[in-house]
């Protein structure tokens, strides 16, 4: 392998990163605090959805934002480039999903339907399987990510 090509980065192989001879797992994440993060295109228009339609705490930082739910921290970051993940980025777990739909519906937030093979919706835009969460609905925020409340079991 060409390491010039890799620019000074190191990559492992998946094989010698599980080898025996590996040193055991780092204590330092499991201690670390953490939290996730994901890109929007406008955060005015993020502030304003997350604060005033969702109701989060948002604090402003001048990298981007915070949403403060319960125990977790939530870090927004602006992306002139953004392109909307195409897969959940975060999730609310509800106790009553039929009445976060309600309330989410009062809000003027429109749901997402879907009617693949392994996801459909009912006309409310909530998946009801036998599998995984009791309930599930999915929603976008203004740059396009995508959310869900979520019933478990």
């Amino acid at each position: 392998m060409d390491l010039n090509l890799l620019k000074g980065d190191f990559v492992m192989s998946a094989k010698a990163a599980s080898s025996p001879g590996r040193k055991k797992a780092s204590n330092m994440f499991k201690e670390a605090e953490s939290f996730s993060s994901f890109s929007v295109n406008d955060l005015q228009k993020a502030k304003e959805f997350y604060s005033q339609t969702l109701g989060l705490d948002v604090k402003e930082t001048p990298e981007g934002l915070e949403l403060h739910t319960d125990d977790n921290i939530v870090f927004l970051y602006p992306k002139p480039n953004h392109t909307p993940a195409s897969f959940t980025v975060l999730n609310f777990a509800v106790d009553d999903i039929d009445a976060a739909v309600d309330e989410l519906n009062g809000l003027g937030v429109n749901l997402e339907h879907y009617n693949l093979p392994d996801i459909k919706t009912d006309e409310r835009g909530i998946a009801r399987a036998p599998h995984g969460p009791a309930a599930i609905a999915w929603f976008k925020d203004p740059a396009g990510n995508i959310l869900s409340v979520l019933q478990e079991r």
